[in-house]
């Protein structure tokens, strides 16, 4: 906190920024108004509720402070950005950005927000380091719904991917250093997001869609399945990824030349098959 105290004018929202989150960090497994001022000792919810819903302060400020923070105790040349999204069930139709969509949280369509974070890993550690809110079109389109609910006139419609290089080139532009970038199929089947990572060039592993996606094959694009249909018998290894419930995690994996998009031609890739 004496690194965030800076970006709260007042001295009451200072406490109950420290006390809101100690509340986050503690182990309570929800982490509603009542049971957050429980755990710092006050009698109502009525401080905590009114610094969330009250407090004037600045989120990005925040995240840079936090990204400041990383970048003093947890960097590494050899660490990996990771980017994902994840799902917020809600029961109405006010928070911003909720619409009827897929969750992953719950496995399912469902009545939610999507959050797109980006997470920083290395031998020091782990943490989140940026977060965006998925606005989808139905939103963005609707200016006066979103003026309503107090989204800024400049955020318009960008899709998961372009939030996640968004954050990435956040990150990469305030010296975090990395040496890979990993994703689902939602951030690997978008040539724009590897077009990007190939042109810093920073290395990426990003899975694949395998009837959506183009990948350049001896400089002619071809769709994943068509490749995996051909795949040689030789050079496949079977690795653990893991110990679950059930035993070790076994994959098959074959790595292969892959041609880098034209636009960088000359830097030969590699692809890795998983089945």
């Amino acid at each position: 906190m004496g690194r965030l105290k800076s970006r709260f004018a007042h001295s009451q929202s200072r406490d109950w920024a420290a006390a809101y989150l100690q509340g986050l960090l503690s182990n309570i497994p929800r982490k509603n108004g009542w049971q957050l001022a429980e755990t710092v000792g006050a009698t109502t919810p009525y401080g905590i509720q009114q610094f969330v819903y009250r407090a004037k302060w600045n989120p990005d400020d925040i995240r840079d402070d936090l990204r400041a923070y990383v970048v003093e105790h947890l960097s590494d040349p050899e660490a990996v950005f990771v980017i994902d999204e994840s799902g917020f069930v809600k029961e109405g139709a006010h928070s911003v950005g909720v619409q009827v969509q897929y969750c992953g949280t719950v496995g399912r369509t469902a009545n939610c927000q999507i959050g797109v974070f980006l997470a920083y890993a290395s031998a020091k550690g782990a943490t989140f380091l940026d977060r965006a809110l998925y606005l989808p079109e139905s939103w963005a389109n609707d200016r006066e719904r979103c003026r309503k609910v107090g989204v800024p006139e400049e955020v318009e419609f960008a899709t998961k991917p372009e939030l996640a290089r968004q954050m990435l080139q956040r990150a990469v532009e305030a010296g975090v250093l990395t040496a890979w970038v990993t994703g689902d199929s939602v951030y690997g089947g978008h040539s724009g997001l590897r077009n990007w990572l190939e042109a810093r060039p920073l290395g990426y592993v990003l899975a694949l869609s395998p009837k959506d996606t183009l990948i350049n094959l001896q400089w002619w694009p071809q769709r994943v399945s068509t490749w995996l249909a051909d795949l040689p018998s030789e050079g496949w290894t079977r690795p653990s990824t893991g110990v679950g419930s059930k035993g070790p995690h076994l994959y098959d994996w074959l790595r292969l030349p892959l041609y880098a998009p034209p636009l960088w031609a000359g830097n030969a890739g590699c692809c890795c098959a998983a089945a």
